[in-house]
């Protein structure tokens, strides 16, 4: 249940979407570091109002995943306020999607293969890099409780991927959206997933990815069919169950798992 998420967290792209329903959902909960591009502008306007409705428990940081300087300025930020307790979650939210649904191979050139690449695969990459240290502190506070060593609860990375990321699964949905570098961006979200997993089980930190389901946001569309609550509500509860046998995987908002 989303009760059991405690602690410091993390989330980027948190001014719109599912970003934004994270927050609200975790507000109550724990300190939520919420991260987008321009904290000030008029895009982050619901964002610095949720501010006021729980006094004390969000943290608004800019953090612009696609440069280096802005994570290490949002790290330092970060552990000057947390302490010794460490970061317990970081949720990889932030995404885009070019060009639009359905993307056909003839919209799609270079420069938007690497502007989605760079924001949806490098900028998690090195998120979870820069952060390490925050996430090992939290791993090692929770050392001395009972039970699994790993779970979201004590120190976990939960990047966004999509099941149009699925390699498997593409000939059943391709038809209907071909984006090529939305597809290729998950796909690879998806092995460095798989990659941080391996690596960070030492430290004793939960590595998964999520798709959300189809949600009915900016880039999921009207006729989307879920909403941001229920994919949110959905997805905090299967976050919380999470344990040691779950690093490493892809799954669904419901739990079930996504073939590669």
């Amino acid at each position: 249940m989303s009760e059991e998420l405690k602690g410091n967290i993390l989330v980027t792209g948190a001014n719109r979407g599912i970003g934004l329903e994270l927050v609200k959902q975790l507000a109550d909960t724990a300190h939520i570091y919420a991260c987008c591009r321009a904290p000030e502008g008029t895009g982050a306007e619901a964002l610095r109002d949720l501010t006021t409705q729980y006094p004390g428990k969000i943290t608004i940081l800019q953090l612009d995943t696609s440069d280096e300087d802005s994570i290490s300025a949002a790290v330092q930020t970060v552990n000057e306020q947390i302490g010794a307790d460490g970061l317990n979650l970081l949720i990889n939210n932030a995404a885009i999607n070019k060009p639009g649904i359905p993307g056909p191979l003839s919209e799609s050139g270079k420069k938007d293969m690497m502007e989605v690449y760079e924001i949806n695969v490098v900028g998690p990459f090195l998120i979870a890099k820069m952060f390490l240290p925050l996430l090992q502190r939290a791993a090692e506070m929770a050392s001395t409780v009972k039970g699994d060593k790993m779970s979201c609860r004590r120190s976990a990375i939960i990047n966004m991927s999509s099941l149009a990321g699925s390699i498997t699964i593409c000939p059943e949905n391709f038809a209907r959206a071909q984006m090529y570098p939305y597809r290729a961006s998950k796909a690879a979200l998806n092995m460095v997933t798989r990659c941080q997993s391996e690596d960070f089980k030492r430290h004793n930190i939960l590595v998964a990815a999520v798709h959300p389901g189809w949600v009915r946001t900016e880039m999921g569309g009207k006729e989307a069919t879920l909403s941001t609550q229920d994919s949110v509500r959905g997805m905090l509860a299967m976050m919380s169950s999470l344990s040691n046998k779950d690093c490493g995987t892809l799954l669904d908002w419901e739990g079930n798992t996504i073939p590669w």
